[in-house]
């Protein structure tokens, strides 16, 4: 038999040995990270204090610029080593010390900062770098909510706490000065992991020229007025004692172009960042204000608000709509700031009431109604210029669309377009009376309502071999409930 206490002392020395040979190896394809940074810092890394942050996940581009205008200079490292996102900065370098970790690869994350230019930020690295006659070490953490990490963290080897605090203080004021999302427009998005905001969506501003408007005479100037006008009159406002804050709801049916004034009012403002929102992502309601503070002169547009005009907060245990939580975020504003909120529904009735029990909060309430018939002959020449129609025919055709929309129009031009390709000629009137009378047979009774026009009671124009007859009155009124 042998002798099993050797057995087990030959095990102990074989893995004692292999061991040995695997820090060996470490030791000659690694170099040792806590080495790396006492050379940098001139003491252990362990004798400095360690003060830590954390910024909203969207702001990862705006958090890297900082710190790189804060530091004279510096350099970044990555780390190698496995499970090395999930330790502290601590409990990074304990490990470090038996060659746990080592200098290896910068993580990086590809973010999009415009719509055509993305920046390579770090997402995991180390800032090695120097103010003056200080010397730090900055970890850098991209947000993970795949494994519940839902903000950008930093951690900072400082020289002594209040060299630490420093560097934290000047962060808010860099990131204001450096944002990558200054003066654009963007829309909050859900994250697939989480409840918590995920990455922005950044869109082209329109160029909508204001005679693209079709609106009755007085509607845009109100809304420029109280939009614009204050943007453009902000010092005098500020000098009188008047506040620049100011909300403007636009209602009205489906498809009468409230969407349109609000791209339009877009186009006004080139130096405006604008946060768009519509339906349940008005939930991240607070964070759109904390960014319009932030990077103001700012738009925040609230689509469709009438959506969340009846919706709970289960999350806070309240009863209260979440619009009250939208209004509330809007008079917590400061008066002087420059920031304009755009709301708008198809459901004024439901926003009413809230709207009554938070009053100041909404300063102009401006209807945008089915076009006249003024406007459906300009919307016609607007959205067809290469239609070459007489006068006479646009009064034949807006003749019978009387309490139809600007999105009804648009599909009537569309329609007519398509029927003239389909022939083989260019188009003409007979294709935008085909088209015309197309959508108003009873065949596209559904196609109407969702295009923003209703029926009534009244019978449907049913086109058929003999004259053409005149408009029905009555036909195509209302609006969709």
């Amino acid at each position: 038999m042998p002798d099993e206490t050797g057995i087990d002392e030959f095990a102990r020395l074989f893995t004692g040995f292999l061991e040995r040979m695997q820090q060996a190896g470490s030791r000659t394809t690694r170099e040792s990270l806590r080495d790396r940074l006492r050379a940098h810092l001139g003491v252990d890394p362990e004798q400095m204090p360690v003060v830590s942050s954390s910024f909203p996940p969207y702001d990862l581009p705006n958090v890297q610029r900082a710190i790189e205008a804060w530091f004279d200079g510096f350099e970044v490292l990555g780390l190698a080593g496995s499970n090395r996102s999930h330790h502290s900065l601590g409990e990074l370098l304990e490990l470090a010390e038996y060659d746990r970790f080592g200098i290896g690869a910068i993580d990086y994350q590809r973010t999009q900062i415009d719509v055509d230019e993305e920046l390579d930020c770090v997402a995991f690295g180390f800032y090695l770098g120097a103010r003056g006659e200080d010397r730090y070490v900055a970890l850098l953490r991209a947000a993970n909510p795949q494994y519940g990490r839902m903000s950008v963290e930093l951690e900072v080897l400082a020289p002594s706490k209040e060299a630490g605090d420093r560097f934290l203080g000047a962060l808010p004021g860099l990131i204001r000065e450096h944002n990558v999302f200054r003066g654009k427009v963007v829309s909050f998005e859900g994250h697939e992991f989480e409840h918590g905001v995920g990455p922005f969506r950044l869109h082209r501003r329109p160029g909508i020229a204001r005679a693209d408007v079709v609106l009755p005479e007085g509607v845009l100037e109100r809304v420029e007025r109280e939009v614009i006008g204050i943007a453009e009159q902000r010092e005098t406002l500020l000098a009188a004692g008047q506040h620049l804050r100011r909300g403007v709801l636009l209602y009205g049916p489906p498809g009468t172009g409230k969407t349109h004034t609000v791209r339009y009012l877009l186009s006004r403002l080139p130096a405006f960042t604008v946060v768009l929102m519509a339906g349940t992502s008005i939930r991240y309601i607070s964070e759109a204000c904390s960014m319009a503070r932030l990077l103001q002169p700012a738009l925040v547009v609230l689509e469709d608000c009438d959506l969340v005009a009846e919706a709970r907060d289960h999350l806070h245990g309240t009863g209260n709509p979440l619009l009250f939580q939208v209004l509330n975020e809007m008079d917590g504003l400061a008066q002087e700031a420059d920031v304009a909120f755009l709301l708008t529904t198809n459901r004024a009735d439901l926003l009413e009431p809230a709207l009554i029990q938070r009053p100041g909060r909404v300063d102009l309430a401006v209807e945008v109604p089915l076009p006249d018939a003024d406007g459906r002959a300009r919307l016609l020449r607007l959205y067809g210029p290469n239609l070459d129609l007489t006068t006479e025919v646009i009064d034949e055709v807006v003749a019978q669309t009387e309490g139809i929309t600007a999105s009804f129009m648009k599909e009537l031009v569309r329609r007519t377009v398509l029927l003239a390709a389909q022939s083989g000629t260019a188009p003409a009137a007979n294709h935008l009376r085909a088209a015309t009378d197309e959508l108003l047979s009873s065949r596209d009774a559904l196609t109407r309502r969702l295009l923003g026009a209703t029926d009534g009671e009244a019978p449907v124009y049913e086109p058929g071999p003999g004259p053409r007859p005149g408009p029905m009155p009555g036909v195509y009124k209302g609006l969709i409930g």
